[in-house]
């Protein structure tokens, strides 16, 4: 699998998801504020490659900020974070790596400490996400049989994490273990992250695929073998609710009448102490023109109004079991 986001030192190099899969384009971002961007325009996206991008984010920043006093660094961080914390509000990640970059400077005496720790702190959060990742994995690929077909929604490979990925690294890593016989992915409109980053990632991995639409999931699922349905998040709350790409919750309810397993993989790193229920999640309302048109192309009548939440809502009742890299809850209640 190629890099999509790694830390050059003074720099960080972002493949732009954007562009694929016709093009590979990679970005080299040396200014917080153009990563920030990169952000909010989906070309990194997932919830835990959005934390990585945004510790590497505080990184840049870091180095070019000509504050010489710890007070004056520590107010500068908190505006940088801000901007950060506004790009992508349901992502967890995200407010995970700002809580946690917030913290670095407690105690230290000077700003040439502060940098160096939010550097390393920035590459501590990547590496653990590989770790993470990793790990999730093999505890989810022991849940499936051999000969299994799997459909998944969205992106949730190493494009969606900067590790192995989530629910796609279970099903790529079931496929090494010569488990897989078949993913259906759906195309996830209305960006498409299914049709173009999915596969793109299942032909990279060599795996056997079907491209559908999201609304043929009802039809695969009653007519075709379908052994799970693995799905990622982007944000869980405590009684095991979980927020992902629109289109999830169906997934999950027609999984539930056909009496097909429903996983969610995630991080820990995913899961919002603050939020009880799925109910204290918010949820991203995107510009309705990713509806109306396509690539640039209207698909609806100049003046239609359109619905863009990016997300929706899984309640607990309806999944399986949630897979983390600490394991596997079968009772969705965390």
């Amino acid at each position: 699998m190629k890099e999509p986001l790694a830390w050059l030192g003074n720099r960080l190099r972002l493949l732009d998801q954007t562009r694929l899969p016709n093009e590979e384009v990679y970005l080299e971002l040396t200014d917080y504020q153009d990563v920030a961007e990169a952000i909010k325009a989906l070309r990194v996206r997932g919830a835990p490659a959005i934390g990585v991008a945004a510790g590497y984010a505080v990184s840049l920043w870091a180095l070019a900020a000509s504050s010489q006093d710890v007070l004056s660094f520590k107010k500068e961080l908190d505006g940088v974070l801000a901007v950060l914390a506004a790009t992508r509000p349901t992502a967890r990640n995200l407010f995970q790596v700002i809580e946690r970059l917030r913290e670095v400077g407690d105690g230290l005496s000077s700003v040439d400490a502060f940098k160096e720790k939010l550097v390393q702190e920035a590459a501590a959060i990547h590496l653990e996400q590989h770790e993470a990742d990793r790990t999730l994995a093999d505890y989810g690929a022991a849940l499936l049989g051999a000969g299994a077909s799997v459909l998944t929604h969205c992106n949730t490979g190493p494009l969606a994490t900067a590790g192995c990925g989530t629910a796609l690294g279970i099903i790529i890593r079931a496929f090494e273990e010569d488990k897989i016989k078949l993913v259906y992915a759906t195309e996830t409109r209305p960006l498409g992250q299914g049709a173009r980053l999915t596969a793109w990632e299942l032909m990279q991995a060599g795996a056997p695929f079907k491209l559908i639409t999201d609304s043929m999931a009802g039809y695969v699922m009653s007519t075709r073998r379908v052994d799970a349905v693995i799905v990622g998040a982007d944000r869980i709350a405590q009684n095991g609710d979980t927020a992902n790409k629109i289109g999830t919750y169906t997934l999950a309810v027609l999984a539930h009448e056909h009496g097909i397993p429903f996983y969610v993989a995630a991080p820990t790193t995913t899961i919002d102490r603050g939020a009880s229920t799925g109910s204290d999640i918010t949820i991203e309302e995107r510009n309705e023109d990713e509806v109306t048109h396509c690539h640039g192309i209207r698909l609806a009548p100049a003046g239609t109004e359109a619905l863009n939440p990016s997300f929706d809502v899984t309640p607990a009742r309806l999944i399986t079991a949630i897979i983390t890299e600490q394991g596997v809850i079968k009772t969705p209640c965390l």
